[in-house]
Order: C-alpha cells, then sequence, then structure tokens
C-alpha cells in the first residue's frame, strides 16, 4: 500500500481544526483531504452550529457530520436513575474527586471512526488494512502533549498545525485575515473542563445558559448508585452561584493587557 486511501480530517470546529480546515482549503497544507467529519454531541452552543455552516461555505471538500446521539438527553436520562446504559461525564464530586470520562469516546471517537470506515466501505468488524485512513488533529504545537497515535492499527494520524510550528495564537492571526476571521470554543455546554472564560461566553446567551443551568441543577438528583453529588463548575456549587466576573469586574488591576502567553517565568 503507497499511501492512504481517505484522507479526513476531525473538525470540532473550533479555532485551531476551523485553521487547519481553511488552510487546506488553500492548499497551504496537503495533500486536500477527502472530507471532514464534525461528530455532533446534540449540546454544542447555537455560536458552534452557526460556524460551521459559514465554515462549510468555503470548503472544496464535503463535511459529514455524524452523532452517537445527544449527549443533553442522555445527561438527562442518568439523573432519572433509569438504569439504563450510559457514559459517564467527568463531573465535579462533592467528595473532592471527578467522574469518568467516558463522553469523548462515545460522542466523538466512536461515531468519527464509524463514519470512516463507511467511507472506505468496510462493514462492521470486517478487517481494514493499515494505515488506511489517514486522520488530521487539530492540535497545535502549546497543546503537543495531547499527541497521541492513533487507536486503530488502519488509521494514521497526523498533526498539520504542529507540522507547521502553528501555536493557538498562530491560529488566532491566520484566521483575522480570512474571510472567516474567528472561531469559537467548540465543547458542549456544560462541558466541565470550561474555563470561566467560556462560562461567560455561554452566558452571554440566555437561552445556552438557561439550558446548562437546568440540566445542573438535574445533576444534583445523582443518578443510578451516585453518592456524591454532581456538579459542572469546579468549585462544586450550582453553576449558578458561581462568580464568573472577571477580575476588573471584581475591582482589580489587570497588569497584562494581552493574553499572558506565559514566558515571563512567573
Amino acid at each position: 500500500m503507497t499511501g492512504p486511501q481517505l484522507r479526513v480530517i476531525s473538525l470540532g470546529a473550533g479555532v485551531q481544526s476551523t485553521t487547519m480546515a481553511l488552510m487546506a482549503a488553500q492548499g497551504e497544507i496537503g495533500p486536500m483531504p477527502d472530507c471532514a467529519i464534525f461528530a455532533d454531541t446534540g449540546w454544542e452552543p447555537k455560536a458552534v452550529y452557526e460556524h460551521l455552516s459559514r465554515l462549510e461555505a468555503h470548503l472544496p471538500f464535503p463535511v459529514y457530520r455524524v452523532s452517537g446521539g445527544n449527549i443533553r438527553e442522555h445527561i438527562l436520562r442518568n439523573t432519572k436513575s433509569t438504569g439504563q446504559r450510559f457514559a459517564s461525564v467527568p463531573w465535579f464530586l462533592s467528595n473532592g474527586g471527578m467522574g469518568r470520562r467516558q463522553c469523548t469516546r462515545e460522542f466523538k471517537i466512536i461515531p468519527l471512526e464509524k463514519k470512516q470506515r463507511e467511507l472506505l466501505g468496510y462493514k462492521p468488524r470486517r478487517r481494514i488494512p493499515p494505515g488506511s485512513v489517514e486522520v488530521w488533529v487539530g492540535i497545535s504545537v502549546d497543546e503537543a502533549i495531547r499527541m497521541k497515535p492513533a487507536r486503530n492499527r488502519w488509521q494514521v494520524n497526523r498533526w498539520p498545525l504542529i507540522e507547521a510550528g502553528m501555536a493557538r495564537h498562530h491560529c488566532v492571526s491566520w484566521l483575522s485575515s480570512h474571510p472567516i476571521r474567528s472561531a469559537p470554543k467548540s465543547a458542549c455546554k456544560g462541558c466541565p473542563f470550561h474555563s470561566d472564560a467560556q462560562w461567560r461566553e455561554i452566558k452571554s446567551d440566555p437561552e445556552d445558559w438557561n439550558d446548562v443551568v437546568e440540566v445542573d441543577q438535574a445533576l444534583r438528583n445523582g443518578g443510578r448508585g451516585m453518592r456524591a453529588k454532581q456538579f459542572m463548575h469546579a468549585k462544586r456549587i450550582p453553576i449558578e452561584d458561581v462568580d464568573l466576573s472577571t477580575p476588573e469586574e471584581r475591582g482589580q488591576l489587570n497588569l497584562f493587557l494581552n493574553e499572558c502567553e506565559g514566558m515571563c517565568g512567573v
């Protein structure tokens, strides 16, 4: 086999994967991918879906949207202690720990792999030759610790942004001079790994925020077999009670007018 049968962009629709897709579309990185695949959890902020629709119009290759189900419905079903199978989300627990993280595999990885297998024309459980799919992953040099080999022998991961020496701020700068000038943070509305800045962004949309508050309140029902209470925010209090104000809003002086790059050593 001389090369992959299929080149796929794993498209999260955030800053890095948006930059990677547009650079590929303009021939700045190659060869031209065959497609991009967006794994939809069904619970992204509205801004992500709107951005994805705009992005598709600028790409010369198809964008497939796949789904492993609606993660919001899955979360609410679990809080009702129905006993049905579920993939756990790593919520913050009142005992100081965090829950298991199975949501990424169930709602992102498995749907992506299923679509790749379908595009290759292989039915479930049929053996696929090694290296059949080259998967482009939007990880930049500042996130290099996240680089991992592909889960399956028939996949080979590639990181074009790292090959180009691009950090996240390079992606932001690149996007600013192109038709799609920015991209939202791509993650589920209630993802426990949000920073306070991301929570503030979600809170700026009343519909998205009310949605988050409703689900966070439901988490306290615990679900089947849960002894500890669950929370979306690391402070382990209801999300609507978390102080999400900025240091400036609290009267503190911001010594860094621009985003800190961590270079000063303090």
